[in-house]
């Protein structure tokens, strides 16, 4: 017989920590420069912040009601299975195979490449074939087995947050400015009117990718004490301290930089660093900054691979890709047939005027015509099993799902329209999937976990 004293779950403030640090990651160091090149001045580049914080907030209050009602591993696959049936779910599979995680881990490799170029330059070049090298590596290290490197996540977290106070810190105490006061900074030329929307919308994609990870940490659901009174004071509180923490960084790099300097920098972190304690502080920064990007490379590439796995699970025809090496404890195959997409995409990124902004570009529509269908599948679970007990239930229904579902619509129109050939070949790559749907198992042979 066992006694209990103390409630077992995650409290509030573990709660807020975990968001926090999946959410604050190395986007803060790439993405800056790419939202300041679709903002006219100064104030919209802040507003875009705030607004990012806010899209966080209704989405992650969306999510959560998903997570608790909903538990499973599979997350959005789970859910649109369960809303909208087995092949919207199998699309979403093959679309986040082939477009939504390959291009993240190459929008996180070529942050890395920006930074590992300022500390051994390879060239006209060089930040693709550092992504490259470092994408193949992973692989590798995967491959061989990876039970260890999940226990240095925490640790690279921690460090990405001592570089960012560190930045901000620098930036506040030390660093001259090099521009106007924020006042002053007159707006840039942003085209006919016609594309303001459309700019702006963009740069709300990059604001968004920086803030991106809050999907992940609404499914703390199944693990908080209490989760119908505590799920919104965590996603509140964690969204304040992000949105926070992002705008004071961004409030930084404007005071220092100004908007145009921003705009032309690649690596602003270590630029900063280098105005503060000379080209070893950019240096020394810069090898930290590496350091973060290859844990959040890493952990993309690891949880990546499960999605070809679930794939090859699911379609007879695939079924290679389900392959597992228990001695490894990892689908080997998988994360080659990961690593064989991800490299043509790096190349078509090297070949672009921007690495990181094309990526952006070919993972964009798609990412975001999902999370809308997603955003749609609670309202239509919520009609299709009225009685299920529910946890969590996200505040001011409909009205919170219905302007997440509007924000998600918004973003895929203003990426499908504004991004250029990157966003074309995305969508072709998730039409070129839709021959899979006739591959698909029975509906009663698949356990849809939906009672």
């Amino acid at each position: 017989m066992t006694t209990t004293t103390r409630q077992s779950g995650l409290s509030v403030i573990d709660g807020v920590a975990l968001l926090v640090g999946v959410v604050i990651g190395v986007g803060i160091f790439g993405f800056p420069p790419l939202v300041a090149q679709h903002a006219d001045n100064a104030f919209v580049y802040i507003g875009l912040w705030l607004a990012g914080g806010l899209v966080m907030l209704v989405g992650a209050l969306c999510y959560a009601e998903l997570g608790a009602g909903y538990p499973d591993r599979g997350g959005e696959y789970h859910y649109l299975n369960l809303a909208w049936g087995r092949q919207v779910s199998l699309l979403f599979a093959w679309a986040r195979g082939t477009v939504i995680q390959t291009g993240a881990i190459a929008v996180v490799a070529f942050i890395y490449g920006d930074y590992a170029q300022r500390l051994l330059p390879l060239g006209e070049y060089g930040s693709a074939w550092h992504a490259t090298l470092m994408v193949l590596a992973l692989t590798a290290l995967n491959i061989l087995g990876t039970h260890q490197s999940k226990r240095l996540q925490v640790l690279f977290t921690g460090i990405t947050l001592l570089v960012l106070v560190t930045v901000v810190l620098a930036g506040l105490l030390l660093a001259e400015p090099l521009a106007e006061p924020l006042a002053e900074i007159a707006p840039a030329a942003t085209g006919s009117s016609n594309n303001l929307a459309a700019m702006l919308g963009m740069g709300m994609v990059f604001v968004l990718l920086t803030y991106g990870g809050w999907n992940e940490a609404a499914y703390l659901s199944g693990e908080l004490r209490n989760p119908g009174r505590n799920m919104s004071r965590v996603l509140l509180l964690g969204t304040l301290v992000v949105t926070g923490v992002y705008l004071l960084a961004n409030l930084v790099f404007l005071n220092i930089f100004g908007l145009e300097g921003l705009r032309q920098s690649s690596a602003i972190g270590a630029d900063l660093m280098t105005i503060v304690a000379g080209p070893w502080g950019g240096v020394l920064l810069s090898v930290l900054i590496c350091s973060t990007a290859i844990s959040t490379l890493n952990a993309t590439i690891l949880t990546g691979s499960r999605v070809y796995y679930a794939l090859g699970r699911d379609v007879p025809q695939l079924s290679m890709l389900g392959a597992w090496n228990d001695r490894a404890a990892t689908p080997v195959r998988a994360l080659l047939v990961q690593c064989v997409i991800t490299l043509p995409l790096l190349l078509f990124g090297a070949l672009s005027e921007n690495g990181v902004q094309s990526m952006v570009a070919y993972t964009a529509p798609v990412f975001w015509l999902f999370m809308c269908l997603t955003a749609l599948a609670l309202l239509r679970l919520r009609r299709l099993q009225p009685n299920r007990n529910r946890p969590f239930s996200a505040p001011l229904y409909p009205v919170l799902p219905l302007l997440f579902a509007a924000s998600c619509l918004g973003l895929f129109w203003a990426s499908a329209l504004y991004a250029g050939v990157g966003a074309l070949l995305g969508l072709a790559i998730l039409a070129a999937g839709l021959p899979l749907l006739l591959l698909q198992r029975p509906a009663e042979a698949v356990a849809s976990g939906s009672n």
